[in-house]
């Protein structure tokens, strides 16, 4: 029994310190930890698509039936992400470095009544999310990091 307990433990412990090794920033990094981020979203890389001045990289994820697409710059930065589907994912994984900011300022963004839809805003980032159920949708992008002519029409 003793032994069990002590298993049991050890292997907790270890999905816990692995989940946070894992969990570093997708928004605002390079674009090699796209291949990270479907991992951790147990979902699958769908084509990637170019534009003039930005690349879309789509990850779907069978388990939740959603799809996030993942838009990089030039410089090969991830300057937005956005998701359509049956539930939001993981902002923690998409957000990285910038979710202890979003969790603050979502803290005291005061929700309108009637509103399906929240923006919230920080100094460096906008998150965004709306829909309805079984079509939620969501983007949050970097200012800063929007490549010259991009509309945010265009993130999607």
């Amino acid at each position: 029994m003793m032994l069990r307990l002590c298993l049991i433990s050890l292997c907790m412990a270890l999905v816990i310190s692995c989940r946070y090794d894992l969990a570093e920033a997708t928004l605002g990094e390079t674009a090699q930890t796209i291949a990270r981020d479907s991992k951790e979203l147990s979902g699958a890389l769908l084509k990637s698509t170019n534009r003039a001045s930005y690349r879309v990289q789509s990850i779907a994820s069978g388990t939740t039936a959603t799809t996030v697409r993942e838009y990089v710059n030039p410089s090969g930065v991830v300057f937005a992400v956005a998701w359509n589907g049956l539930v939001h994912p993981d902002l923690h994984v998409l957000l990285g470095n910038y979710h202890d900011d979003y969790r603050k300022a979502l803290s005291g963004t005061p929700r309108r009544q009637g509103r399906r839809g929240l923006k919230v805003m920080t100094r460096r980032m906008v998150v965004e999310t709306w829909g309805h159920m079984r079509n939620l949708q969501g983007r949050a992008y970097l200012p800063e990091l929007l490549p010259e002519g991009v509309s945010l029409d265009e993130i999607r």
